[in-house]
């Protein structure tokens, strides 16, 4: 059953090398090593869009992170060119706080020319035509709760390289997948182009329904809906309209400095509402 996943995985990734893990942080740790003993240099990452291990974990095994703008989660290129200069890998989540998708091949393109590995993370992309392995060194996944692949344990990192996957396969820091949760696995990849389905249908009736507002990145791919409220009244419209059609939503705040921020850093640093499709 592990090869049989390992295959679909392959097919989703355009990786020859699959290695499931025990969560999908141990797939960002691993990664993150992988680069420090490639390349010694910082790890870089987004400003809004991303997730909180981008940050923690480079610390971790004494290694500093830079921040590359965005603009409400959508990487800006000519930063990039700039900031991956000297760095050891750029990790980015595809889409950007599940909403908004990446230039995938112009971002890999611009690492590679600045000698930079490129980590993706395709929690939120995997089974569409948003993920493609040919623009990643790396890449990472979670299976975790309100994923696309929503086993609520596990994940996997993956590699063209059998170089780096020779150091992927030597890290201690994995545990062994549990094979009590194979079966799990491949019945949520059995049902993952339902499940993706299911997110573009409810994400187009929320754009149509909301169209009045403003939408962050309407015309961008992606999962989830973010929408910026002016004032009070807004907000209670757009929450009382989540309320009615039992969809789940966070709200985010304008903050001085996103990293301090949980939802400012995993989605936006603006006063909005995330609609948390992803959660269906």
């Amino acid at each position: 059953m592990e090869n049989e996943i390992k295959e679909i995985l392959k097919r989703h990734t355009s990786h020859y090398y699959i290695s499931l893990t025990p969560r999908g942080n141990t797939s960002i740790l691993i990664s993150f090593l992988c680069a420090k003993k490639i390349k010694r240099g910082n790890i870089l990452t987004t400003d809004q869009g991303g997730w909180i291990s981008y940050l923690k974990y480079p610390k971790k095994i004494g290694l500093e992170v830079k921040l590359c703008k965005t603009d409400n989660a959508l990487i800006g290129l000519n930063d990039l060119k700039e900031k991956s200069k000297g760095c050891s890998a750029f990790i980015y989540a595809q889409p950007g706080g599940y909403f908004v998708e990446q230039s995938i091949k112009e971002i890999y393109e611009i690492c590679k020319k600045n000698n930079c590995l490129t980590i993706m993370d395709i929690t939120g992309s995997i089974g569409t035509d948003l993920c493609n392995g040919k623009y990643a060194d790396i890449i990472i996944c979670s299976f975790g709760d309100y994923k696309p692949i929503n086993v609520g344990y596990g994940g996997f990192i993956s590699t063209d390289k059998k170089e780096y996957f020779n150091l992927i396969s030597n890290m201690p820091e994995a545990d062994e997948f549990k094979k009590s949760r194979l079966k799990d696995l491949l019945e949520k990849l059995d049902n993952l182009k339902q499940r993706h389905e299911t997110f573009s249908k409810a994400n187009k009736k929320i754009k149509e329904d909301l169209k009045k507002f403003n939408i962050i990145h309407k015309g961008k791919k992606g999962i989830n809906v973010l929408i910026k409220f002016k004032n009070e009244k807004e907000k209670k419209e757009i929450l009382d309209y989540c309320e009615k059609n039992s969809f789940k939503y966070k709200l985010c705040r304008k903050v001085l400095d996103s990293t301090k921020d949980l939802f400012s850093f995993i989605k936006v640093n603006e006063d909005a509402v995330s609609i948390e499709v992803q959660r269906l």
